[in-house]
């Protein structure tokens, strides 16, 4: 007897997959699936949709995984003990969120601006969050974080604000995820899951301090969890991420995941312009416009080099 499921959670040996009657099982990975020629580090992740087996049973009784099914999209990062390999953080996604805070801790607008290219190239709307409303009591904090808001709205992107502490923004949040497949990731400490934890009480999401050593989080989640959300939906948690490798694009690629900068392309010289040296660029000519944001721009420049020297997948 077989049966169709969605994995929840995954630790790279078995899995957790709610099944379409409600039932959430473990199980287990028939046999071996060949890795070596995609770049990826693990088979099954997160919010993938998969066949389970109750007439083949590993040796603890657990259900089998027979089969994978094709995915809709996905949003990957550069694999942690692989320097050039890709892990699949989630799967099947309608929306990403990017949580990010402007101080305690800082998160860099190169770190968003990746996530957001990330979420582009797989074709996954994403959100910006600045969360921690609470804590911004120093007058340079909020003029940067004036400048990033009307940055990225100016992008294109929905912008949100929030705090766990006053209630800012969290019944926004909330509603955004009614009925949909949502992944929330940031850095440790950005307090993701205390904001879960604001929107949906019976959660019950570990949470830590900041280090006052480093003001820096601390991991509280390991790896990525899909939790099904009371009034319909999923809702994916994922592990403090450090940095967002951008794997699989050639760096001419880069400003079509760029929406202000895709806008202007065709006003380039070149149809191969990299937006770099090149006579007669329209993006160059839109940050000395002011039509672009400067440190978009250099975020951007940043990336280009880096897919230069990276061997793709």
């Amino acid at each position: 007897m077989a049966s169709e499921g969605k994995v929840l959670r995954s630790t790279g040996s078995w899995y957790i997959v709610r099944l379409e009657d409600g039932r959430q099982i473990n199980a287990r990975l028939k046999g071996k699936f060949r890795l070596e020629d995609t770049g990826q580090t693990n088979p099954i992740a997160v919010g993938d949709n998969v066949t389970i087996s109750f007439e083949e049973l590993d040796e603890s009784g657990n259900a089998m995984i027979t089969d994978i099914k094709d995915r809709a999209n996905y949003i990957s990062r550069e694999a942690p003990r692989h320097q050039y390999g890709r892990h699949i953080i989630a799967a099947n996604l309608d929306q990403a969120f990017i949580i990010a805070t402007v101080a305690n801790p800082r998160t860099s607008s190169g770190f968003i601006d990746r996530f957001l290219l990330t979420a582009e190239a797989y074709h996954i709307p994403a959100v910006v969050v600045f969360n921690k409303q609470d804590l911004l009591t120093k007058p340079k904090d909020l003029e940067r974080q004036k400048e990033w808001v009307d940055m990225y709205r100016t992008a294109g992107y929905t912008v949100l604000l929030t705090s766990s502490v006053t209630g800012e923004g969290v019944k926004e949040l909330g509603e955004m995820l009614d009925n949909k497949v949502s992944l929330l990731s940031g850095h440790s400490g950005v307090g993701k899951s205390t904001l879960i934890n604001s929107i949906f009480p019976t959660m019950h999401l570990r949470t830590k301090e900041i280090s006052q050593k480093h003001n820096k989080g601390v991991h509280t989640t390991t790896f990525s969890e899909m939790f099904v959300l009371p009034d319909g939906g999923y809702l994916i948690d994922t592990p403090g991420i450090k940095e967002f490798g951008i794997l699989d694009l050639q760096p001419q690629e880069v400003g079509h995941f760029y929406p202000e900068i895709r806008a202007i392309l065709s006003g380039c010289k070149y149809n191969n312009c990299l937006h770099q040296e090149e006579p007669g660029c329209a993006v160059k000519q839109a940050v000395m416009d002011g039509k672009l944001a400067y440190e978009r721009y250099k975020n951007y420049d940043n990336i280009v080099e880096n897919t230069k020297e990276r061997p793709k997948y």
